[in-house]
């Protein structure tokens, strides 16, 4: 009897023995297997996370491209960074805004980084039987400024429509001092010009400006608002890029000498811009035919352009990407 029950003990305790092997055994293999498997998708995170900087073009092969004054360094950026090739951006094809779309909707480019097209521009391009594609590739915004000695920070939207309809003539009226304003404008089709008749004024009527205060380059409007002589009443516009990191480098001194005003209390940077808080938030865009099928040069460069390479290129170049 003694001998039965010690048997029974036994067998009991290799039992539970056994189970408690059984159950470890298992653990380590159900451990071994969620770690392989996270193992496996950190891997795979790591791997689609990985932007190659292999080049996708040679300099031989690279599509006809052609882009406005401030998106030039974006389209340079991309140009050296899918080909590896550090390309002398002097003998690059550039024009600028208006000539780019014509170049495009004659099929003599592949495509273009520019600003929205204007109501000619559209009309050019259906007189030719064209249809433009217009596909935001980084943010930007419209911002207007001012000389640094102007003790205003911010205008509201009815402001500056009100400034730039002829409404408003003096600064006293905006809570500056008893300045007449003098309100510089771009001639039509500039980039410029397109962004301030369909952001800003929309339905409402921009005044005709005085021959003196139509300004062909962004860089004349700068430096008009940035001097000391007739620059503490005057008021510009531009977009974000151009106005900061882009004339930074073409003039610092005459860029230390104006200031970016506010819109309804926003100031424009690169956190409001990205968050669409600055009222006037638009953005560079390339602008293919949209005929071009998913083979075309075009469609390809595009493609890679508003890729998480193309968006990475573009955000170490300085602009706002809108990926």
């Amino acid at each position: 009897m003694e001998k039965s029950k010690r048997k029974s003990i036994i067998t009991i305790v290799v039992v539970i023995i056994a189970i408690i092997l059984v159950c470890v055994a298992t653990f380590f293999a159900v451990t071994k297997i969620y770690e392989n498997k996270k193992k496996a998708e950190l891997e795979k995170q790591i791997q689609e996370n990985t932007i190659s900087t292999e080049p996708i073009y040679t300099v031989e092969n690279y599509p006809k491209v052609d882009a406005s004054l401030a998106t030039q360094p974006l389209t340079n950026a991309f140009i050296k960074n899918f080909t590896g090739v550090d390309v002398d951006v002097s003998t690059l094809d550039y024009t600028n805004t208006h000539p780019g779309y014509v170049r495009l909707i004659n099929d003599e480019v592949d495509l273009i980084v520019v600003t929205e097209p204007s109501e000619e521009e559209l009309q050019l391009a259906k007189e030719k039987g064209v249809e433009l594609e217009v596909i935001p590739v980084v943010k930007e915004g419209f911002v207007f400024y001012v000389n640094s000695s102007n003790p205003v920070d911010s205008l509201t939207r009815d402001q500056i429509q009100g400034i730039y309809s002829g409404e408003i003539t003096n600064w006293k009226e905006v809570g500056g001092d008893d300045e007449e304003i003098l309100p510089y404008q771009r001639p039509v089709n500039s980039g410029s010009q397109t962004g301030m008749l369909s952001l800003v004024m929309k339905d409402k009527k921009l005044m005709e400006p005085l021959k003196e205060n139509l300004l062909q380059t962004m860089a004349q409007i700068i430096n008009y608002v940035s001097s000391y002589d007739n620059g503490k009443n005057s008021i510009g516009y531009s977009y974000y890029y151009y106005a900061t990191t882009m004339f930074q480098t073409i003039d610092s001194e005459v860029a230390g000498n104006i200031k970016l005003l506010g819109i309804d209390g926003v100031k424009p940077n690169n956190q409001t811009i990205q968050d669409g808080s600055y009222p006037y938030n638009t953005a560079y865009y390339i602008v293919i035919n949209k005929a071009d099928d998913e083979n075309s040069a075009a469609r390809k460069l595009a493609n890679e352009m508003l890729s998480k390479r193309g968006q990475k290129v573009a955000q170490e170049a300085g602009y706002v990407p809108v990926k």
